[in-house]
Formats: structure tokens, sequence, C-alpha cells
């Protein structure tokens, strides 16, 4: 049954319109269980984002002292969730961070074994270009030490040299690599004598800001900004504000850019302009009684801070049009695509721990598309963070071709990938503004399954860039698997938004 559900949605996206310049952006999902050392696992994980209409997945690899390069069943994990991610058109971040608080890298040859861990993994996988660095540098349960003496904020200092050692070490690996940074809880509370010492948003980003300027830095140190807007208590609607608190959700945002803003006003780092990724965004759904076997710790307080099905939807839904109207922001990750089944940890996904789909599922997807294509809200501004516009991939009529159009001026990378390798057999690299065609020549491509990747910034900014992949097309004699869904891809094949 799942492999007919994955053929339809397929279908479904062969007939789904291109999104409007300026007007969409990324929905996609944090989700750790596409991690699997079976490709067969990662794949069937992978189709659960895809049918639930998700864009992108972000994943995470941990880095221990020591590491230099991924090795071992990392490289493994990321080999299987790069071929799942292109097969079903996903794009896929990697958020990179020490594996406990207390192995922050503090020294300056540490911090040079981080950076270097993290450009092997963009060197070992060209197909990888968004990673965050850190996960809520914030908090003490994954930031070691909060404070030092007299209060100073000794982690925003300490993250603003690795996020910077980091970036030019990816940036060495390639200009158009997409880098983080933030990745901070949505609270905190700024007590350094407290028994769990931890700093808000608001005052993370403001000694950011100041560490940076101390290190007299020329190059920035991040391309986009994420924040972990999560609600406590999460019954709460995304519409909640926070006016007289430090905490920051989503419809918090003039609050955001008024702190960007603010904290590298003048610097070689954008703040007002600067993209802005929303991540671990999730509701967590009441579990009916006829699964609560599949469950565990159920009774705990965490797993009763949950709401019925169809609100979660309505949440999501909400918050993806808050989003999508919120001109610097680039994307949303809800937390999860499938419920954990520890209740102790997040149930918030729009399938069951044993994968059944929620009643949320639908009307989540059906919104998650239109934020992806720009039509899911009336806004009265467009997004500042988005430059492409329609595209369209041509079936080899002989030769590979693509179309699309950029509002302002943008560099292009087309790309033919072979489904069962990954590997790049055409490409086309160029500058463009307004409509352009690309067209790969065809005659030293052996017959085989094939899918194009469209990958798109705008001129001398690496950080903005966009990607849009084509489900996979048989090209030659080879009989591809999906056949039959062919017929409904020609003349035209479908672009799966990034």
């Amino acid at each position: 049954m799942r492999r007919v559900a994955f053929v339809a949605m397929v279908v479904a996206l062969a007939t789904v319109g291109t999104a409007r310049a300026g007007t969409g952006m990324f929905v996609g999902a944090t989700e750790d269980n596409v991690r699997s050392l079976d490709p067969v696992v990662t794949k069937a994980k992978m189709d659960l984002a895809a049918m639930a209409g998700l864009d992108t997945v972000r994943t995470s690899v941990t880095w221990s002292p020591g590491q230099t390069r991924v090795a071992g069943d990392d490289e493994i994990v990321l080999r299987n969730v790069v071929a799942a991610a292109q097969l079903d058109g996903v794009r896929t971040i990697v958020s990179i961070y020490p594996q406990r608080a207390r192995a922050v890298p503090l020294t300056s040859g540490a911090r040079g074994q981080f950076a270097s861990f993290a450009a092997s993994i963009a060197r070992e996988f060209p197909a990888l270009r968004d990673f965050v660095i850190g996960n809520e540098p914030n908090l003490n349960l994954f930031w070691m030490p909060q404070y030092g003496v007299g209060g100073v904020d000794l982690a925003a200092r300490s993250y603003e040299l690795l996020l910077a050692r980091t970036y030019d070490a990816l940036k060495s690996v390639s200009d158009d690599v997409n880098v983080i940074g933030g990745a901070l809880a949505s609270h905190g509370e700024d007590k350094p004598d407290s028994l769990r010492p931890t700093h808000s948003p608001t005052a993370f980003i403001r000694d950011l800001g100041a560490a940076y300027r101390a290190t007299k830095r020329t190059r920035p140190i991040m391309d986009m900004f994420a924040i972990h807007p999560y609600l406590i208590p999460s019954r709460l609607p995304p519409t909640f504000q926070h006016p007289r608190t430090t905490t920051i959700g989503v419809a918090d945002y003039p609050k955001l850019v008024r702190l960007l803003t603010g904290a590298f006003r003048g610097t070689a780092q954008r703040g007002e302009t600067l993209p802005i990724v929303y991540d671990e965004f999730g509701y967590q759904s009441e579990i009916p009684k006829a699964l609560r076997f599949t469950y565990r710790n159920l009774g705990t307080t965490v797993a009763r801070d949950a709401i019925p099905e169809a609100k979660q939807a309505a949440y999501y839904a909400q918050a993806f049009a808050l989003a999508a109207c919120q001109p610097t922001v680039a994307g949303m990750l809800i937390f999860h695509v499938v419920d954990e089944r520890d209740a102790r940890a997040w149930q918030s996904g729009v399938y069951y721990a044993n994968g059944r789909p929620k009643s949320s599922l639908a009307a989540v997807r059906r919104a998650a598309l239109a934020a992806q294509a720009g039509t899911l809200a009336g806004c009265r501004k467009e997004k500042v963070t988005s430059n492409i516009g329609d595209v369209a991939f041509q079936a080899p009529a002989p030769d590979f071709q693509t179309a699309f159009s950029c509002l302002l001026p943008c560099t292009y990378d087309v790309r033919v990938l072979d489904v069962a390798t990954g590997d790049v057999v055409a490409r086309e690299t160029g500058n463009a503004v307004g409509l352009a065609t690309v067209r790969l020549p065809t005659a030293s491509v052996p017959p085989g399954q094939y899918q194009y990747a469209l990958r798109v910034f705008r001129c001398g900014k690496p950080g903005t860039a966009e990607t849009r992949f084509s489900t996979s097309f048989a090209f030659g004699d080879a009989t591809p698997s999906e056949s039959r869904v062919l017929p409904t891809l020609q003349p035209v094949l479908a672009a799966t938004a990034q």
C-alpha cells in the first residue's frame, strides 16, 4: 500500500503548478528517523515526508572531539539520505553540532577539527549544500559553559568563533554552500546563577552581534539564521506573541528582525535582510486509545501537552500562513514527520509512531504545498528571500532542456543526475536575468534513469540559493521502474519546489 501511495504522490506532483516568483518558501521537517544504515529504511522514511507534501528534511550529524572528517556509519547514513532525498525531490539540510554540551570546541585547535569535519561532509557529498551549525547554543543542555565570571556570556562568544571558523571552511569547499547559524531555542532564563543556566534568544542575538564586532571580522559568519520557535505550552496558537518577554515565536517576527538588525547593523554580516528559517516548530496531537499501545510513557506531563488532530492541522496551516507573509522568512521545518514512540519526547508528526497517517495529514499537506507555491496567504509584501520563478524541466527531445526565470540577476547550475548513483552526467552553469533556457547535450549520456537538479542564487550572494528537482525519467532504451507514471509527466516533468 505504501508503494501505491508513493506512486500516487508522484502523479499528484506532476499536476501541481510551479511556484510564482517572490512568494514561495520551503516547508519541511526536522526528522532524524531518515538516518539508517539500511537504504530501504531511509527511502521508506523519506517517502513519508514527500507524501506529506514536505519538500525539505533536516537531519543531524554529531561531532566528537578529534574528528576531522566524516567516516564510518555517519558516511553510510548520509549516503543513504542523499540518495533517498534525490529520488523524492527533497532538499536535505544537515545540522552539525557537538555530541554533548561538554564537548563544545572551545580552543582554536578543536574549532579547526569541527570545521574540517563539516567541510569534509560538503566535499564528500556535493548534493548537500545546506548546513546548520550548532543546536540551541543558548541552552546548557547543548552548549557549556553558558556564563563566565560576572555573568559574561561565554556561549555567544564561543559560538561566534566556531560559526566563523566553520563558515570559512565550508565556503572553501564551494561558495554555493549555504551556512545557517543560530539554531536558537525560543526561550531562556538569562540567570547566570540558575541551576540550569541558559540564555534567551533575545540576549543571545545581541551578544552574538557584540562578539562578532569584537573580532573585527570583515566576512559574514552565516547566510541564514535559524530559530526554534516552539511554544510553551504547545497548546498556544502560532499567533501568540511575547511582547513583554525575551521569548521569540513565529508571531514575534518583527521583534526578531529588530534584534538581527541591531546586532549586525554596519557590519559585513547581514541583519535586517538575513533570511530566517523557523526550525523545530511542532504541535503534539492527542493519541487515540486504539494506538496508545504503540507509545511509551504517555502519562508524563510532556505527553499531556497535546491538542486534537484537527487543531494540530489548523495550527500548522496558520503557522505556514504567518511565515509566508514574513518577507525574510525562507522556510519552516515542523518537528517531526513521524511521532517519537517515547512520549517523553515529541508526538508532533503527521504520522503516528507506527507510520499510520493522522487525520491531520491531508490538511497539512495542502497547506505546505500552497505555502511552497506562494498561494496560501494573501500577503501585502513579497518574499525577499525568493528570486526564482516558474521552472519547467523538458523531457529529452533530443537534448535535456530546462527553462526558468529569475527576478534579479542570478547564477544558475543545471545538472542531470543518474538516479541510481547520484553521478552528474551533464551540467551547465551561467548567469541569467528574466527568462532563461538551458540545453544540455545527450550524445555522451548512456540509457538510464535520470533526474534534473536546478540550483539558482542571486549573483554574488550564494547564501540565497534555491533548488528545484524534477521527478525521475527514463532516457534511451532503459525501462524505468515507474514506467506507468511517465505518461503523466509528458511533455514537461514536474518541478518539486525546494
